[in-house]
């Protein structure tokens, strides 16, 4: 079998690693909840890509997403639920029908939307959502009724807490300005002093979250977001600790080896050379 640009190539490679016997059998032993810890991380790692601006990392990386989005199809189809191609064409009805100012007759295309069309066709999917899950004798409560139960409890702990504070900063429920932000965030760090005063692990991990909370908040009102300013501050760290390492390496020494001061004093000169 060779290589194709057809997507085609792609979905028969797939049925063929999760064919009976003659597939792979770590393939054939996957299922959803299996693969999707590797599609979240794929999907980091376009990220990473587009961070590095690296447009070759890019393109594999894509590809081993895309990879995903197949693998995941397949295991549907196998299961009668729906295929590669329902996928395609349900993205590319819900990109005509949110986009009415593109893809509409010429007098709504000639015509400015109004002010949250894009957000009255959302809601309008999510109730067409809730009655087929109604029509198939589902819960429809596991897709929720409230404001803020479009967020996916799925989406990275930063992501969607920038999301949610997003979402509820459009019906006005947001600070009005980021330096009274600095006042929460301390006082939610006293809370978390207390906490630990009386060493109530439960409380703890709560105030610890409030504190994280209220920092992406602060980060959204500067025009800072938390994920891309921690995975810098990752990188800096993982930079300057390599710095570390290689200088002890240069002078016969090991990580190992290097006391905590000597440690620190390499530290304090990787940072003066960031």
């Amino acid at each position: 079998m060779k290589p194709s640009c057809d997507i085609e190539r792609l979905l028969e490679i797939m049925a063929a690693l999760r064919t009976p016997v003659t597939g792979c059998p770590w393939d054939l032993e996957q299922d959803f909840s299996t693969i999707a810890p590797y599609t979240l991380e794929e999907a980091y790692e376009v990220a990473d890509a587009i961070e590095r601006r690296d447009l070759d990392d890019l393109r594999e990386e894509l590809g081993d997403l895309l990879l995903q989005v197949v693998f995941h199809s397949r295991m549907a189809e196998e299961q009668g639920a729906f295929a590669f191609g329902d996928v395609v064409e349900a993205i590319t009805r819900k990109m005509i029908r949110r986009h009415p100012h593109v893809f509409g007759a010429d007098g709504v295309r000639g015509a400015k939307l109004a002010k949250g069309m894009w957000e009255k066709i959302k809601a309008e999917e999510k109730a067409e959502r809730r009655a087929s899950r109604l029509a198939r004798g589902l819960d429809p409560e596991d897709y929720g009724e409230g404001y803020l139960d479009g967020i996916p409890p799925a989406f990275p702990a930063l992501l969607r807490a920038l999301k949610l504070q997003d979402r509820a900063a459009r019906v006005g429920f947001d600070w009005q300005e980021a330096k009274p932000i600095l006042d929460k965030i301390e006082e939610e760090i006293g809370e978390l002093r207390e906490a630990m005063a009386e060493d109530d692990t439960e409380a703890m991990k709560g105030e610890f979250g409030d504190v994280l909370f209220a920092l992406v908040n602060f980060g959204r009102h500067l025009g800072i977001d938390a994920e891309s300013a921690l995975r810098q501050t990752n990188e800096k760290f993982r930079r300057r600790f390599h710095h570390i390492e290689g200088e002890l390496k240069k002078a016969g020494s090991s990580l190992e080896e290097a006391s905590l001061d000597r440690m620190e004093e390499l530290w304090q000169a990787a940072k003066q050379g960031d």
